[in-house]
């Protein structure tokens, strides 16, 4: 007689529809606000499909890191750390949330940074009819009822040499 576990068949994540949901971003990317290179992005698929690792370097020389995975739960979770973990807004960490524009994905999460207090983080990703990603990243001071723009970018592909 087979034992539950033994009966119990799982798919890889590569074969799993919710595995897919930023497979629009993976890829190399060169990433503009208005019009002026901000940073390239690597965005990769890792462990057999079953994450995404982000790679970001900017102009500037920062860098930062995300890992985004599926928890137990079935919902997308987000792990940003920068080589300035220890400032505010270094690390962050954000869950998917419905509340999206049609054909985009959207990750928020709560930050607290010192004489501030806590405040609203989130990211929206949109894939654009030209191929390029825009990355939105707003911030509220009031529980959502308002959102400021701290960066506002397009993903463009390199063009090849």
């Amino acid at each position: 007689m087979a034992s539950a576990a033994q009966e119990t068949t799982s798919r890889p994540c590569a074969d799993t529809d919710a595995f897919g949901l930023l497979d629009f971003w993976v890829g190399t990317w060169e990433v503009f606000a208005a019009d002026e290179k901000v940073g390239e992005n690597r965005i990769e698929k890792i462990l057999d499909g079953c994450a995404i690792m982000e790679h970001w370097e900017a102009v500037s020389g920062t860098r930062g890191k995300s890992l985004f995975f599926v928890d137990d739960a079935g919902t997308w979770q987000q792990v940003w750390v920068t080589q300035m973990a220890t400032t505010p807004g270094g690390v962050k960490e954000k869950t998917r949330i419905e509340d999206a524009p049609a054909g985009s994905v959207r990750f928020q999460g709560k930050l607290t940074h010192p004489g501030v207090g806590s405040y609203l983080d989130r990211t929206t990703l949109t894939p654009m009819e030209d191929g390029s990603v825009r990355q939105l990243i707003e911030v509220s001071m009031d529980d959502g009822e308002s959102w400021r723009v701290t960066f506002d970018a397009a993903y463009r592909r390199p063009r090849a040499n």
